[in-house]
């Protein structure tokens, strides 16, 4: 039979959920286990039926079908007490919640607990470079000018004058971290930052670097090398790790490049193949010609052979794109058959001549 929650937590079915509130967390307070004249199992299940009732979408089921349906068992997160094992030790000598770490509560849920220390990491940054199309084919290498925050080259990123000693930070007492508390509706919160004076590392120079001022870091202009591989494509990025921001005491950034390749007057990239359209004369298609092909790799002769078809398809093979230091794809030549919109007597009289003969 389903629990009348409502009898449990004392209110009216018509209650607010503000009355609901209040219901519940007298009753937290009056039954918690950690109080001598607590009782585990009046505060659990307290806390179940608040868990349902304290939701507006939940109780609207209960209160249409007696249950909350689809919630793990009688009516919570995990069974039998609405947070499925969560503790609840924080209310303490009938005070509403003691201060708790928002850390703890998150290690509680996802498994771990307590704070966790995340290191800093410099902003990642991102440019644009154009290449020529013959260098989007075959690969090449670019240096680039980015001007960004990077580690002092003249202290190492220590911040200290040369020679000068490391002393503990005044802010933090060298632990490198600040504990803060805030209140809330629900108590007091502890929350822990990165110190701000010495970004975590809990020591800071006695004499500060006169290049950095002692922050470890400074903006100036890097000369950045960059290998772009062969066969990249229009829009394409590339990472380079650690060649971002730099932060004091932490993880440096990320450079991302975005190639721009410029179009060529002739040849196109399809994946492994160069491909390129050719206009050939009608006499040229009907008899075959040597064509002089200028191609990424200097001039090649390509033999039209007689009577070659519009739209056809002539392939050189390995004179495309390298897919490694061995093999490449091939270039493929669409012929396109240009036909003359007006001729001379002339060459009316030979087109009827073989209109005669059958051509």
């Amino acid at each position: 039979m389903p629990k009348d929650y409502y009898k449990i937590l004392g209110v009216d079915k018509n209650a607010s959920q503000d009355d609901i509130k209040k219901a519940f967390r007298k009753l937290a307070h009056e039954h918690h286990p950690d109080k001598k004249t607590g009782n585990a199992d009046r505060f659990k299940e307290a806390n179940e039926a608040y868990s349902v009732l304290g939701d507006e979408s939940k109780r609207k089921q209960y209160d249409m079908y007696g249950s909350a349906g689809g919630m793990g068992g009688q009516g919570g997160f995990g069974g039998q007490g609405g947070f499925g094992g969560f503790d609840f030790s924080g209310f303490q000598n009938g005070q509403g919640f003691q201060d708790f770490d928002l850390g703890d509560i998150f290690g509680e849920f996802f498994g771990g607990g307590g704070t966790r220390e995340r290191s800093r990491r410099g902003r990642d940054i991102s440019i644009d470079v154009e290449i020529p199309f013959a260098d989007s084919i075959f690969g090449t290498e670019r240096t680039i000018l980015v001007n960004k925050v990077s580690e002092c080259d003249l202290c190492a990123g220590s911040g200290a004058k040369h020679g000068s000693e490391m002393k503990t930070c005044d802010t933090c007492n060298g632990k490198g971290k600040i504990n803060e508390t805030r209140r809330s509706i629900l108590g007091s919160f502890s929350t822990t930052r990165t110190c701000d004076v010495c970004h975590g590392h809990g020591r800071i120079p006695k004499e500060k670097c006169s290049q950095c001022h002692g922050q470890g870091v400074y903006k100036k202009e890097s000369e950045i090398k960059v290998k772009i591989p062969a066969g990249i494509d229009d829009g394409e990025m590339v990472r380079l790790s650690g060649a971002g921001e730099a932060v004091p005491h932490g993880v440096t950034g990320d450079l991302y490049i975005k190639i721009h390749v410029k179009k060529h007057a002739f040849w196109k990239k399809d994946g492994a193949n160069l491909v390129a359209d050719l206009n050939i004369k009608l006499s040229d298609a009907l008899l075959g010609i040597e064509h002089t092909l200028t191609t990424l790799d200097g001039d090649i002769k390509l033999k039209i052979p007689e009577g070659v078809g519009h739209g056809e398809i002539l392939r050189i093979k390995g004179k495309g794109v390298p897919v490694d230091k061995s093999r490449r794809g091939d270039i493929l030549v669409t012929i396109n058959i240009i036909i003359p919109r007006k001729l001379s007597k002339d060459s009316k009289k030979l087109i009827e001549e073989l209109r005669k003969q059958g051509v």
